[in-house]
């Protein structure tokens, strides 16, 4: 390890983040000069990655939890040698360039996640931890380790205060995860104040009574990084790694390193002096020394054989291990591809014509047949196994001693639940789903929306659907929280009616390789449908509304329902006469995706007389039902009585709904 060329590299790391940040008026500073010895270390030696490989299965993952920093991230893969050119970093934060203002997934060669809201870097960390442990104990053979890759996130104080950060932590030490290696840019400063101002714990004391192996070193010496890296790799203590370094925000700039102006892009201005700090020649931009450049080609070739000679062992090993081979490379192609609805369908066997059970217990049937047809799919819980009815009967439990498990226990920390799941989806190896009570995801929502935004196939079965759950009163009768979640871009939200359409629904979720889907089930008992064919009510979900029951003569109007609604809605229609059609809208997302010609078969323009029925607020359905439109819901909180009393006082009943068709048949 050459330092005096490390540290050179280091400088003109810096260099490059102050001048894209100079050039477009916009960014932070703080960490990318603060942390740029850390980077050198990592991107300039002990890294185990190969930029000619960026997806390389055994690559060491580089997550930055503080994605405002993105900087030092674009920076360092410029000098590894990634595809991220000079012209690529004076884009910075500029429209459709690869260099966006916080990392984003599947945008940047060598970006493992998206990282924008702070601390859920350090729950994807996690997450692709779990998936490490996992692959080397399913895949690895003696003489044959194909993964024995390292987990390492760098953060700060932003992310290390958010909540979601510190479940994940405790998580990751509950589970003895010491191929995570966390590395605290410790600087005593946040945004607007010294850190002190917000903060009293001592790092390494809260860290320790966690669970992880801790070692502090100061962040600006090279020899030191290296030590405290080469340590934390080397552990084999069941414990997983943080190493707080003591740096200087800001590092670099007269006047503003080490003080809240630092975190910004306050000190761009003071460009010139910056520079000349850093042996910078006087009027260059985006400088690389040709000595530094070198050094990194040379080291991307060293790099590249690496990677070669791990080839040749995993060449090695899909030959003799053919079976392990082709289900790696069927968990890579589900991650990737989705999975064909054909083949859920043929795993899901259909439902008895008696099966009376709520869809929480159909999505129980559904997610084992799923499990049991597909070895990578992995299911986790927020301490609710029992209620959420998603545990994988006899696929073990994951844990330290055997890691081999499907089954992953994450206590009450949705947050961290869901973040984490994203880890997994992020590292593509396994298609993973968690479970908590509807109400509930609120705690997930961040999460949700990164999953979303970066089109991470992660499946969430929400139990306890509605104001149903009777007894528990408002705080758990999610009537607003469904019509949430249907706002939110690229979620498909589904809300299964009887249990046909709950294997139609985890179809659906199996075929999704472009993002996440939720799973709205019921605690109380549904009525399995079975006037609507079995093929009916399954293919009808994948479209996201069918016709379920259609009108005899003239078309007069419509009730549009959707989960245990729907029988109300076909009970309302046999009352009210032979011109209503009864249409389940299980999936908004679903439907709305259909061809017009298809949408128009459901729901014909020439009928405006429409009903909409859910036990939830309403405002999403009016765009189906246009102004002589009706809408049966709940806008209100419920209140504690049986689920079956809140139902009916509050307007889910038959009565309501005939009364709502006949209202708009009177217009």
């Amino acid at each position: 390890m050459n330092l005096d060329l490390l540290q050179k590299a280091a400088n003109q790391a810096r260099g490059l983040a102050m001048d894209a940040v100079h050039d477009c008026a916009s960014g932070h500073l703080g960490l990318p000069l603060g942390c740029a010895e850390i980077g050198a270390v990592l991107f300039g030696d002990l890294l185990n990655i190969c930029p000619a490989q960026p997806r390389w299965l055994n690559r060491d993952r580089f997550i930055l939890s503080a994605g405002h920093g993105s900087m030092f991230l674009y920076g360092w893969l410029h000098l590894s040698g990634f595809n991220i050119g000079i012209e690529d970093l004076k884009g910075f934060r500029h429209k459709g360039s690869i260099t966006p203002g916080h990392p984003e997934f599947r945008d940047t060669e060598g970006v493992e996640c998206t990282t924008g809201p702070l601390g859920q870097g350090i729950a994807n960390a996690v997450g692709f931890a779990l998936s490490a442990r996992r692959a080397a104990a399913r895949f690895n053979k003696p003489g044959m380790d194909i993964f024995t890759q390292h987990i390492f996130c760098l953060t700060g104080d932003g992310c290390l205060q958010e909540g979601v950060a510190r479940e994940s932590l405790a998580l990751a030490a509950v589970l003895k995860l010491d191929n995570l290696i966390l590395i605290y840019d410790s600087n005593d400063i946040t945004l607007d104040a010294p850190a002190e101002r917000t903060q009293l714990a001592d790092p390494r004391a809260v860290y320790e009574a966690l669970g992880w192996d801790v070692r502090q070193i100061d962040g600006h010496d090279l020899k030191a990084i290296a030590e405290a890296v080469e340590a934390a790799k080397n552990a084999r203590n069941g414990k997983p790694q943080l190493i707080i370094a003591k740096t200087v925000i800001g590092k670099g700039i007269p006047g503003i390193e080490g003080t809240t102006k630092g975190h910004g892009e306050g000190g761009a201005k003071l460009q010139e002096e910056a520079h000349a700090n850093w042996s910078i020649p006087a009027g260059e931009r985006y400088y690389v020394s040709e000595d530094v450049r070198s050094a990194f080609t040379d080291l991307k070739a060293r790099r590249e054989e690496a990677f070669n000679a791990w080839n040749a062992t995993y060449e090695q090993w899909r030959r003799a291990y053919p079976e392990l081979a082709a289900e790696l490379d069927s968990g890579i192609c589900a991650c990737a591809r989705g999975v064909n609805p054909a083949d859920s369908d043929k795993a899901i066997p259909a439902f008895p014509q008696d099966y009376s059970d709520a869809t929480r217990s159909a999505g129980a049937v559904a997610i084992n047949a799923i499990a049991k047809a597909d070895p990578w799919f992995l299911t986790t819980s927020a301490d609710l196994y029992s209620s959420n009815k998603n545990y994988l009967s006899g696929a073990g439990d994951f844990s330290a001693e055997t890691p081999e498990g499907r089954n992953f226990w994450f206590g009450i920390r949705e947050h961290a639940m869901a973040a984490i799941c994203n880890g997994i989806a992020y590292d593509g190896l396994f298609r993973v789903s968690a479970a908590t009570f509807c109400v509930f995801v609120d705690y997930m929502r961040a999460a949700i929306r990164v999953a979303a935004l970066s089109g991470l196939p992660v499946t969430y079965i929400l139990t306890h659907d509605s104001v149903a759950v009777g007894e528990d009163g408002p705080t758990h009768q999610p009537v607003e929280t469904v019509s949430g979640l249907r706002v939110i871009p690229n979620l498909d939200v589904i809300r299964p009616a009887d249990p046909e359409e709950t294997a139609g629904a985890w179809m659906a979720a199996m075929q999704r390789a472009d993002g996440p889907t939720a799973l709205i089930l019921t605690r109380q008992k549904v009525a399995t449908l079975n006037n609507i064919p079995v093929e009916t009510r399954r293919e009808g979900v994948l479209k996201g509304g069918y016709v379920a029951r259609k009108e005899k003569g003239t078309l007069k109007a419509i009730i549009l329902a959707s989960g245990s609604e729907l029988e109300l809605a076909l009970k309302a229609a046999e009352k009210t006469g032979e011109g209503i059609r009864v249409v389940s809208m299980p999936s908004f997302f679903r439907f709305d995706k259909q061809s017009a010609e298809y949408r128009e078969s459901v729901l014909p323009s020439s009928c405006a007389k429409r009903v909409s029925v859910e036990a939830g607020v309403t405002d999403l359905w009016w765009k189906y039902l246009g102004c002589q439109g009706e809408a049966v819901g709940i806008n209100r909180f419920g209140f504690s009585a049986p689920g079956a009393q809140v139902l009916d006082e509050l307007g889910m009943n038959v009565d309501n709904v005939v009364a709502a068709v006949q209202k708009v048949l009177s217009k």
